[in-house]
Formats: structure tokens, sequence, C-alpha cells
């Protein structure tokens, strides 16, 4: 398994540069890292005595890297949770927060290991996770990787303005899809049909 630093870089590389999307209810991000959390860990890097949009532009790769590793990975707990799922979950944490725990939660509660869909890694979810991990080591990372993908699929069923990032303009897969994609194994990645008949009712 890569080290938490390796992963931390792979995402960022994922994420890309600077954007300011204004159907992207996270605002101003840059690497990733969003306005909202640069202002919750008072980030002002050009010293204005604000944090705004100059100071998500002034971020730095290896910031965010650092960002990631230390409010996404360590503080939330997820070096506690059983390896084949950490890498998938720390990559969704910084896509979606807390789901990526609720969406864990609920996966391992349906397969019998009762964990409270709550998005807080304390000792029965760690427990429930290792137990299914236990159960079947070789496809609860895939399980919650098409659990992700089912997530992202299901926000964009309700949010037209978020289709853009599950369904790029020619009608293939988006970032969100692939990127679930990315630790699912590939006989259980969607056929380019099966993409196009999930997201055949979106305008």
């Amino acid at each position: 398994m890569p080290s938490v630093e390796e992963i931390a870089r792979e995402i960022v590389a994922r994420e890309g540069g600077y954007v300011n999307d204004p159907d992207d209810p996270g605002g101003a991000t840059n690497f990733g890292v969003t306005i909202g959390t640069m202002r919750s860990l008072g980030l002002d890097l050009n010293r204005d005595g604000k944090v705004d949009a100059g100071d998500v532009r002034a971020l730095t790769r290896t910031q965010a890297e650092q960002i990631f590793v230390q409010h996404y990975f360590r503080k939330p707990r997820l070096a506690e949770l059983a390896p084949p799922v950490q890498a998938s979950v720390f990559d969704m944490y910084v896509n979606a927060g807390a789901n990526a725990v609720k969406i864990l939660q609920k996966l391992v509660t349906r397969m019998g290991f009762t964990a409270t869909a709550d998005g807080v890694i304390g000792p029965r979810t760690i427990a429930a996770v290792a137990d299914a991990a236990d159960a079947a080591p070789d496809h609860l990372a895939d399980a919650y990787g098409i659990a992700r993908r089912n997530y992202y699929y299901a926000l964009a069923d309700q949010r037209p303005a978020s289709r853009k990032y599950a369904r790029t303009r020619a009608g293939g897969k988006g970032g969100w899809i692939t990127r679930a994609e990315a630790f699912v194994a590939p006989r259980y990645h969607l056929t380019e049909a099966e993409h196009r008949e999930r997201t055949s009712g979106w305008a």
C-alpha cells in the first residue's frame, strides 16, 4: 500500500489547480482545497487580514498535500480503518467530506457489521470495517468504490448543476465516475454503454 503522503500527492494531481466554478458549492478551490477549508484553518497566506480567493490562488501543492494528510486523513482517523479502503475513503473525504465515511458505514452495515452512519470514525466503525475486511478481504475495496460511484450518480440525479462532474459533454464518464473507478477493479467498471444508459434520463 502506498504511504499517505504518496496518496495525498496523487489526490492533488487529480484535483488540478485553481478553479472557481459557480456550479461547485465549495467555491474557489486550488489543488482540491476549498476556500471554506482555508478559512476554517485561518490560512491568510498573503497576510491581508482576510482569507479570500487570492489566498486560495497562493496555496502551493505542498501545502495542499499537508492539509490533506493532517485534516482529511489523520484528524478524522482514516488511518485506523482497514487498509484496503483507506486510499479510496481518503480520496473521497477530500472530495465529499464526512459523506465518504457515511457511505462506508452504510456499506458495512449492509454486510452485517453494524456501524452508525454518522460520518464519524469511532471504535464501532473501526471494528465494523475491520470485520468486513476480514469477511471479504478481496471485495471490500471494490464494494466501497461501487457504492461511491452510485453516490455520485445519485447526487447528479438530484442536482442537475452537478451532472457535468459525472458526465462529459460528449456523454462519457465524467471526473467523479472515473475517480471512483480508479479504486475499483477493472472488471467492475461500467462500460461506456452502461454509463450512457445510467445517465440517459439527464437533460
